[in-house]
């Protein structure tokens, strides 16, 4: 059974196969349960996310297509939706400036270091982009999401999506003295 690919694993599914569905759950319960882990941050939200995202293959195995994509793919946006819907239920947090310098400059030891004057510095520099710039930045490094996300949720196109993502980017890194050796 283990041999199975995952399309035949989803028509099993699709057919009510406890058996095929048990074997496509092992084979991607870590993968799912890493990405709701990355994307909502919480285990128990995550197992929760996990849980849901393999019930929902089970109920929908057969309007998968595979013309349309890999199996793997099809399941990981299903995660990555629930995800985003539970992000959404709990509310916007505020931005731990920790995590958010740490992901702009990419240095472990940002966070170790990073006093409370830094902190500070890194919210008055967001605070001093305009909002069309420090609204990407905080969806893509905090909330992980794409810059064709970024354009659906904002409602503008995505070409202008990612020029106000990198723009900003440039400007706060300049604000805060970061530089790529």
């Amino acid at each position: 059974m283990w041999d199975l690919s995952d399309e035949s694993l989803l028509t099993g599914m699709a057919a009510g196969d406890a058996e095929t569905a048990a074997v496509f759950v092992r084979r991607y319960q870590a993968r799912v349960y890493g990405l709701a882990y990355a994307l909502v941050g919480s285990s128990a939200i995550a197992e929760e996310v996990a849980q849901e995202a393999f019930l929902r293959a089970w109920r929908h195995a057969g309007a998968y297509d595979p013309r349309k994509g890999r199996a793997v793919t099809w399941l990981l946006t299903i995660t990555r939706n629930l995800a985003v819907d539970a992000m959404r239920l709990r509310g916007d947090r505020p931005v731990d400036p920790h995590i958010l310098l740490h992901t702009l400059t990419g240095d472990e030891r940002a966070v170790a270091t990073t006093s409370y004057e830094d902190a500070e510095e890194l919210r008055e520099a967001l605070r001093a982009l305009p909002p069309e710039q420090s609204v990407p930045i905080v969806l893509s490094v905090y909330y992980g999401l794409t810059a064709g996300e970024i354009a659906e949720r904002e409602h503008i196109p995505l070409g202008t999506a990612k020029t106000r993502l990198r723009r900003g980017l440039a400007r706060l890194r300049e604000a805060l003295g970061v530089t790529h050796d």
